[in-house]
């Protein structure tokens, strides 16, 4: 098996997917060994019902896309994954507030979310969608998120501009020691890019390509 399924979640977090397409996405994860499978919350309970017996994770992902949701909104939605049988849960971080000098609002917002998760055993990514964000700023969002107690940050919804890119990830490595795990996701479409990404300091990778990748 490909070394790098074990970095892959497997994502699908388009808007029209069908319960269908969801299958499609779990069946491919059990037969390739992917870490995990990462959909939208809606979802979470169908996907740990179809991963029980497997040692795959059930991802979500909570404020998505923007971010710009109520600290409340996002704790609620992240207890009730929990509660469905998520694994892990990937919040946006509130970009306006950052962009605004809210520095404590968002690393307010964060412990909100990430300690309602942990209380429940699961894990936090914060999403930083370094797209939007100087190089100054992604590392500001890094120790923001390394201070709030996220288990990893990630680069990108995927749905921004633009995704991954390998420079911020050094940058975000850089910001916490490596002392977090980080995950790179967006517009990892070949395994070139997926092996650039873990050789500047990702542990994880979200894509949609994953076939794609494992298969070149």
């Amino acid at each position: 098996m490909n070394v790098l399924n074990s970095y892959i979640d497997h994502t699908l977090l388009a808007p029209n997917a069908t319960e269908k397409d969801i299958d499609k996405v779990v069946a491919e994860a059990k037969q390739y060994k992917f870490h995990s499978v990462c959909v939208n919350s809606c979802w979470v309970r169908h996907v740990s019902q179809l991963l029980k017996d497997t040692n795959i994770k059930t991802v979500t992902v909570i404020g998505f896309p923007f971010g710009a949701c109520s600290t409340t909104a996002k704790v609620e939605e992240a207890k009730k994954a929990m509660l469905d049988g998520a694994d892990e849960c990937d919040m946006v971080q509130n970009i306006g507030w950052l962009l605004s000098g809210k520095r404590s609002e968002v690393q307010r917002d964060e412990e909100a979310v990430i300690n309602a998760v942990h209380v429940l055993g699961g894990k936090v990514k914060v999403i930083l969608e370094n797209c939007y964000l100087t190089i100054e700023q992604i590392a500001d969002s890094s120790k923001i998120a390394e201070k709030a107690g996220a288990d990893f940050i990630k680069t990108s919804t995927g749905f921004g501009p633009s995704g991954a890119r390998a420079q911020d990830v050094r940058v975000m490595f850089e910001a916490t020691d490596g002392q977090i795990g980080i995950k790179a996701a967006g517009g990892i479409h070949t395994k070139a890019e997926a092996e650039l990404m873990l050789n500047s300091g990702a542990t994880r990778l979200g894509t949609s390509s994953s076939l794609k990748i494992i298969k070149e």
